[in-house]
């Protein structure tokens, strides 16, 4: 069997399923790649013999972080910090003594703020929700914010790669394959540079002295 005909064997609705379910999994602060998923998801959809709608996949991908995040604010409030110590023993790589201590610093000083803009940071996304919960901002404020950024977020993803993928599949139908590796190669390294630049963030905040 192709790979076309693979992907055209997967069923849309399965696909949004996917996305809604990862997505909605990693705001209750269980480390999965979320974004990852989104970005596949909507670049399947640039391909319109498969049947996916982007229309659908964004709002798949909001209701994930719309409801996960809700979720995990609720599990937060009640847990408290003893959540976090949990989460550390767990997954030390994401919930280590260094990243809690800048997440929680960022939504201390930024508040509603920190939960919007939170969705667009790996480190942060997965933090939103629980400690949000855990540092007993109201619930309201939370909503609008996590309601706000979820939608901004994922529609704003999803319609990104899908556009990107029909210029590309456009373009490369003319030209050569050439023009992808220079354009993965120029994403990759965007990503790795925001990356660290996240990661030194946290290195500042974590050698900070507590307020």
């Amino acid at each position: 069997m192709s790979v076309d005909s693979l992907l055209q064997a997967i069923p849309p609705l399965l696909v949004y399923l996917i996305v809604g379910g990862v997505i909605g999994i990693e705001s209750l602060g269980i480390p999965l790649p979320g974004e990852i998923v989104l970005v596949s998801a909507a670049l399947l959809s640039s391909r319109h013999e498969l049947g996916v709608s982007p229309l659908w996949i964004a709002v798949a991908g909001s209701a994930g972080a719309i409801v996960g995040d809700s979720i995990g604010y609720g599990i937060g409030r009640h847990h408290g910090r003893s959540l976090f110590d949990w989460l550390g023993r767990r997954f030390p790589k994401h919930f280590g003594p260094r990243n809690v201590n800048f997440a929680e610093r960022v939504f201390t000083r930024w508040g509603v703020l920190a939960v919007f803009f939170g969705r667009f940071i790996a480190l942060l996304r997965i933090f939103a929700g629980p400690l949000a919960g855990a540092l007993k901002m109201r619930y309201p404020k939370f909503l609008a914010a996590n309601v706000l950024g979820g939608i901004c977020w994922a529609a704003g993803t999803t319609f990104a790669v899908y556009y990107l993928g029909v210029v590309a599949e456009t373009w490369l139908s003319r030209f050569s394959w050439i023009g992808l590796a220079v354009a993965l190669v120029a994403g990759l390294t965007i990503g790795f540079l925001v990356k660290r630049k996240t990661e030194r963030m946290a290195d500042k905040y974590a050698e900070e002295p507590a307020d």
